[in-house]
């Protein structure tokens, strides 16, 4: 339904709709020294007020009804998220990585950057063979993409779905340094969060699974709040997949948790090894029993 009908719906009420009244409001300039002050404005319309800090709570709640009520109407039912590095180039563009790299230091890390771009590739094929699945239960899509909505590993998973003509979604954060959308994600699917928080949790309100690529800080708080949430009970199990093993054991020491006794061993299960992505989509089909 457009605003247009929901407009004309709303006139058989008792009351008006507040885009109705709205409009009654800008029809008519400020005539009085009154009517000009900021005071005067309706709080919903009044962008100043609503930035104060007091209205913190609000402004979390909104940054989780906007995509919620978004995301209900679009029918996105589940999601596949995927996390990963904003630096590791694409196969496509490694030489030009390189070349860029204008001292030995420099080009030192990036040929390691370089050397991950495969995942760039897995990535990329993931999201093309979920998306291609186009599974719909009780009318909801399943399974739908859903990145940062950011470059590298990012674009890789909103690309491979939008090659194989399916929507996907990213959730977009503001930074000091410009951010923006790739060009893959789909425009209606594409939102963006001050709050890390409440990104975060829309992330997981709709995961059905989760394929963790390597990357940078942002990745890891990703990751780790996903397997303490559910080493914990607040999130039921689901398929973690952890592409890179030999990126992963290099940052993080996970035996050593163990063996320090700061998790249980059985906590090392919570997520599967990936290198591939026909591996990790077999072992989402199977925790589900797709039959695919």
């Amino acid at each position: 339904m457009s605003a247009d009908d929901r407009d004309r719906e709303l006139t058989d009420r008792k009351f008006y709709h507040a885009r109705q009244e709205a409009g009654f409001v800008e029809a008519v300039p400020p005539t009085t020294p009154q009517t000009a002050h900021p005071a005067y404005r309706l709080a919903f319309r009044d962008t100043d007020f609503l930035l104060r800090e007091e209205l913190r709570p609000v402004r979390f709640q909104l940054e989780l009804l906007k995509p919620e009520m978004l995301l209900d109407e679009a029918r996105v039912g589940s999601t596949l998220v995927m996390y990963g590095s904003a630096r590791i180039p694409a196969p496509a563009d490694a030489d030009r990585a390189l070349a860029e790299a204008v001292t030995p230091e420099r080009r030192k890390v990036v040929e390691r950057l370089v050397a991950n771009s495969k995942y760039y590739d897995e990535a990329y094929k993931l999201a093309r063979i979920v998306s291609e699945k186009s599974i719909i239960e009780q009318g909801q899509r399943q399974f739908v993409v859903c990145s940062g909505g950011g470059p590298s590993i990012m674009e890789a998973a909103n690309k491979g779905a939008s090659d194989a003509g399916a929507e996907s979604i990213g959730l977009n954060i503001v930074l000091p340094h410009e951010q923006s959308p790739n060009r893959y994600v789909t425009p209606y699917l594409s939102f963006q969060f001050h709050y890390f928080a409440l990104r975060k949790m829309h992330f997981l309100l709709r995961a059905r699974a989760v394929a963790v690529f390597p990357g940078g800080f942002g990745t890891l708080d990703e990751f780790l709040e996903l397997l303490t949430l559910i080493q914990t009970g607040k999130m039921k199990p689901i398929p973690v997949l952890l592409f890179g093993r030999a990126y992963w054991n290099r940052i993080i020491n996970f035996d050593a948790l163990a063996e320090e006794g700061t998790i249980n061993p059985d906590d090392l299960d919570l997520f599967r090894w990936c290198e591939t992505a026909e591996e990790a989509w077999g072992h989402i089909a199977g925790f589900y029993k797709l039959g695919l």
